[in-house]
């Protein structure tokens, strides 16, 4: 007889759930949230196992790889899918929510989702971390631009590596503005040298990867857009079509269909928001600064003629989708068009 179990997973205890073929409770025990604790608790009573669900959450990567090393049939399911399948109860307690996930594991109504490997989890890591420098020195600038203009202090269009010396040179006359903004400013220095420290490490890793250096003879890709793709994909193999990446992505219009009403929306932002914000960038360039021809920006523009230029943004953000997956399954580069190589 084999067994299916149910993982509802927290940060301090997991509850677990095994049932039957048929259904039945064998066990409810709940455990550390440890992957050692939960194969402990699962291996050590005998089952032959068919499925082990967990929903996928902060916690899930980490678990689903102690599980999937112990040979356990471990399988993440995608989050709002579980969500769903579990709104019919009345009372949702963790004990239930783990009964909920071993029957779903019996009867086959669930979701898969990949878990990344775990270089694809530290170049994820990497591409987070240099955003939120980034997006912590903006709230910076912004924030003295913002406070310095309630005395009358008009930093105004200024670069980067001025940015410091013109702050500065404003609040001089001003002791306790000065002394207050000086903490700041150090501030500032430190993360603009950090946020350099991992653009290089991201420089580097690009430069060795012979996947991103492909990704780069796209128009309009650079390193950061190569490496979230490559970060977020994974595998390529997981997509049966390369057309289902544009999906994957959320770039795709929502369908409602019911009867006689009948209508498509806008896209569905499904999906990666980073991978699909570094597409729509990407397609940005490629059609508003790459100076060279190539079939996909005359097919932009052609799109941008007939539905606007927002539209066709997105429509070319989807091909570059599909396109990179293409050159990584295929292993060729980017083909420009007859007329660019004439």
């Amino acid at each position: 007889m084999t067994h299916f179990a149910g993982l509802d997973v927290s940060v301090n205890e997991t509850s677990i759930c095994i049932v039957d073929d048929e259904g039945r409770i064998v066990l409810e025990v709940k455990v550390v949230t440890e992957p050692a604790a939960i194969i402990s608790a699962l291996a050590g009573r005998g089952y032959v196992y068919r499925r082990i669900g967990l929903e996928a959450g902060p916690l899930s990567q980490w678990l689903y790889g102690g599980l999937a090393e112990a040979g356990l049939p471990v399988i993440c399911v995608e989050t709002r899918h579980m969500k769903a399948a579990l709104s019919a109860q009345t009372n949702k307690t963790d004990r239930n929510d783990a009964r909920g996930i071993a029957q779903m594991m019996r009867v086959g109504l669930y979701r898969p989702v990949h878990v990344k490997t775990l270089q694809s989890q530290e170049r994820r890591m990497l591409l987070t971390s240099r955003k939120l420098l980034q997006s912590k020195l903006l709230d910076i600038e912004n924030e003295l631009r913002g406070t310095l203009k309630n005395f009358g202090l008009k930093v105004g269009s200024v670069s980067k590596g001025q940015f410091e010396a013109r702050i500065r040179e404003l609040v001089e006359p001003h002791r306790w503005l000065a002394a207050i903004v000086e903490p700041i400013l150090v501030v500032r220095t430190t993360l603009r040298a950090q946020t350099a420290v991992l653009h290089k490490m991201l420089l580097g890793l690009v430069r060795d990867d012979p996947v991103c250096q492909r990704f780069l003879t796209v128009p309009g890709v650079g390193a950061v857009v190569a490496m979230t793709y490559r970060a977020t994909i994974d595998v390529p193999a997981r997509f049966a079509k390369s057309r289902s990446v544009g999906a994957h992505c959320g770039l795709t219009p929502r369908k409602y269909q019911s009867g006689e009403i009948d209508w498509t929306g806008r896209i569905s932002k499904c999906g990666d928001e980073m991978l699909r914000v570094a597409l729509y960038e990407a397609a940005q360039v490629l059609m508003t600064r790459s100076g060279r021809w190539s079939g996909l920006k005359a097919w932009g523009m052609q799109v941008a003629r007939r539905r606007g230029q927002k539209k066709a943004l997105v429509a070319v953000a989807r091909r570059l989708a599909v396109i990179l997956h293409r050159m990584w399954v295929d292993g060729t580069e980017f083909r420009w068009g007859p007329q660019a190589r004439a």
